[in-house]
């Protein structure tokens, strides 16, 4: 993650895929293994997508899965580059799908509610050897969805989670193009990530919308570089 990431979950079909690459997003996410939510795509059509597309570099499992065989195959039934684990897991689920899959990147959520930062920075001291990398995203305790709820959270946290992880941290949690840019100079992230914020009334992904979030994200990340320089 040594430039900064634009993620868009949630892909429908190929249309939608083109379209997401051509308007400059880096990195394609697949919510299977749910929940709460419903998939976007059967398992089946999203594995003909990324490897017909080529998509394996910048295509990403999202998942609540947490055995890590079932991980593992599903990722390499899908042939993405990683996964992101959603649901609840401890280190030892983690290190071993690390085992099973050494060149799998793997990504573990930090799930903001209004209750436990303390326990957030526990997280990621307990977890950073063990992952490549953190997302943070928003309980929604209407649904009890744990991402993918439009809501966004209190950046300040993200924030200090942030200036703690030894590891990239990218935010999530009701972005949307009108908010990017403030929540990049505010957080810092190593990437944002975007799901419903970019859609339309009927659950597509909106062109407009999301040539709107890649392009303020993209000039907050490069003021907050030219900032540090």
């Amino acid at each position: 993650m040594a430039d900064p990431i634009i993620q868009i979950a949630g892909i429908l079909d190929r249309a939608e895929v083109r379209m997401l690459v051509d308007s400059g997003v880096q990195r394609l996410g697949f919510p299977l293994g749910l929940e709460v939510h419903r998939e976007d795509l059967p398992a089946d059509e999203a594995a003909v997508i990324i490897r017909t597309l080529g998509l394996g570099p910048c295509a990403w499992l999202i998942t609540y899965l947490d055995d890590p065989r079932s991980i593992a195959v599903l990722c390499d039934r899908l042939g993405c580059a990683g996964v992101q684990l959603h649901g609840p897991v401890d280190k030892g689920r983690v290190a071993g799908l690390r085992a099973l899959r050494p060149g799998l990147q793997v990504v573990k959520s930090l799930i903001v509610r209004d209750d436990n930062p303390v326990e957030l920075e526990d997280e990621v001291a307990a977890f950073a050897p063990h992952v490549d990398g953190f997302i943070t995203d928003t309980f929604d305790p209407a649904t009890g969805a744990s991402g993918a709820t439009g809501k966004t959270h209190d950046w300040a946290v993200s924030r200090r989670l942030v200036e703690l992880s030894p590891r990239p941290v990218i935010l999530a949690g009701g972005l949307t193009p009108e908010n990017v840019g403030r929540a990049i100079r505010t957080v810092r992230p190593a990437g944002v990530d975007v799901h419903t914020g970019v859609e339309d009334r009927n659950g597509r992904k909106d062109p407009r919308r999301v040539q709107a979030f890649v392009a303020e994200a993209e000039e907050a990340f490069a003021a907050n570089v030219g900032r540090s320089g």
